[in-house]
């Protein structure tokens, strides 16, 4: 019988499908996302696309294993004025990015790509639009101390759930996506195929 597979050690991920009562098991396969997202940076493919192609590798890694089950494979970017940012690699690049992202407005990319019988079946890409306040060195420092390490896990470095929502002024887009999951158009194409009931 055909499973649920999330291709992703997302806790917050993982969280929203329990919350939806979504059936699923856990299963990851190592990726090489900066290879991927390097390859496309040098073909200037567009951020959202790049989103895409990074959830569909997860996706496709899995499947290759559990051909039969829908495997989910997600995958977030940020965006700002053009350039990519990754997760922060330690907590001054966090404080770097921060800074960069400060006043500013960027956009969140979040794609789910579903890998069934070894080929892709459904994708979607979710995009918010994202204002920050005008931050001080100061406040940064302390938000870090606050939050570090758990942010390190965010791209852009924030938890809109957590004390993230005071960095912004506006927010444009679903929520979901911005927690790193479209998760209503997921629930829709899972109820579609019978695989979930309403």
């Amino acid at each position: 019988m055909s499973q649920i597979i999330l291709a992703s050690g997302s806790a917050i991920r993982a969280e929203l499908l329990t919350k939806a009562q979504v059936p699923f098991e856990v299963k990851t396969a190592p990726v090489d996302e900066e290879t991927i997202k390097a390859s496309l940076l040098a073909e200037n493919t567009r951020p959202r696309d790049i989103s895409d192609a990074l959830a569909e590798a997860k996706a496709q890694r899995v499947a290759m294993k559990t051909p039969d089950d829908f495997v989910i494979g997600c995958d977030q970017v940020l965006e700002l004025d053009g350039t990519l940012f990754s997760k922060a690699s330690d907590r001054d690049q966090a404080a770097e990015h921060l800074t960069q992202l400060s006043g500013k407005t960027h956009r969140l990319y979040s794609a789910a790509v579903i890998f069934h019988e070894a080929r892709p079946i459904w994708r979607f890409i979710g995009e918010a639009r994202l204002t920050m306040r005008n931050l001080s060195t100061a406040y940064i420092d302390d938000y870090l101390d606050r939050n570090w390490p758990d942010v390190s896990y965010c791209v852009g470095c924030y938890q809109i759930e957590g004390e993230g929502s005071r960095l912004f002024s506006r927010i444009d887009g679903d929520h979901f996506s911005i927690l790193g999951l479209p998760l209503l158009p997921l629930l829709t194409f899972l109820n579609d195929r019978g695989l979930i009931t309403t």
